[in-house]
C-alpha cells in the first residue's frame, strides 16, 4: 500500500513539474526566453509562485530546465527522422527538413532557443552544439558512403545550421503563414543546403521532395 502511494506521489510531482515546464514553454513561445519568470509561469500554470520555487529554486533553474526539455525533444525528432530514412543521404535530407519545419512551426521559440540574447546562454550554446554535432555525423556518414564529396564535415554542419537559422527564423526571414508556405520555405532551404554540400541538383530535388 505504502509503495503504491509513493508511486502516486511521484507521478503527481512529475505531472506538476511537466505543467510548470509547459507553462514556461508557452511564455517563451510568445514572448521569448526573457518572459520566463517565476510569477507569470506560476500564473499560467494555475499554481502559487511558491510551488514553482519548490521545483525550481531560481528563474535560472527554470530557464535551464525548459531549454533542456525543448532541446531533448528537438534532437529526438531529428534523430528519429534520420533513423527512419533508407540511406545516409536521405537521412541528412530528412534531418534538415524536420528541423526546418519545426523551426517554422514555432518561430519565436526556435529563435529563443538558438539565437536570442537573453537568459540561458549556456543552454543555447549547448543546443546549437548538439544540433551541429548531429548534422556533422550525418554529413560524415554521407561522405563515407560516397554520396558527398570530401569536405570538412564540422564546418559544413555549422554552415547548414546557420543557413536554416538565418533563412527561416532570423530577423531578415519573412513571415510565412500557413503550412504550404512553411513547407515551401523549408524545402527551399533544404535544397540549398544539399546543393552546397555537393549533391547534384536533380538528386537534391528528389531527396527534398522525399523528405517533405
Amino acid at each position: 500500500m505504502a509503495y503504491r502511494r509513493t508511486e502516486r506521489v511521484i507521478a503527481r510531482l512529475a505531472a506538476r513539474q511537466d505543467a510548470i515546464i509547459a507553462a514556461a514553454r508557452a511564455l517563451a513561445s510568445t514572448e521569448g526566453m526573457g518572459a520566463v519568470q517565476i510569477v507569470p509561469v506560476a500564473a499560467r500554470a494555475g499554481i502559487a509562485a511558491g510551488t514553482v520555487y519548490r521545483y525550481f529554486p531560481s528563474k535560472d533553474d527554470l530557464v535551464s530546465a525548459l531549454m533542456r526539455a525543448v532541446a531533448d525533444a528537438e534532437l529526438a525528432a531529428i534523430s528519429g527522422a534520420a533513423a527512419a530514412a533508407p540511406g545516409p543521404l536521405s537521412a541528412l535530407a530528412a534531418a534538415i527538413m524536420v528541423l526546418a519545419m519545426r523551426m517554422l512551426g514555432e518561430r519565436r521559440l526556435a529563435w529563443a532557443m538558438l539565437a536570442e540574447t537573453a537568459e540561458g546562454d549556456a543552454g543555447r550554446r549547448a543546443f546549437r552544439s548538439s544540433l551541429a554535432a548531429q548534422f556533422e555525423t550525418l554529413i560524415r556518414a554521407a561522405i563515407a558512403a560516397g554520396h558527398l564529396p570530401e569536405q570538412d564535415s564540422a564546418v559544413a554542419a555549422r554552415a547548414v545550421l546557420g543557413a536554416l537559422l538565418e533563412g527561416l527564423i532570423g530577423p531578415l526571414a519573412p513571415d510565412r503563414a500557413g503550412p504550404d508556405a512553411q513547407k515551401s520555405a523549408a524545402q527551399a532551404l533544404a535544397l540549398l543546403s544539399l546543393r552546397a554540400l555537393g549533391v547534384v541538383d536533380a538528386r537534391a530535388r528528389g531527396l527534398v521532395v522525399q523528405a517533405g
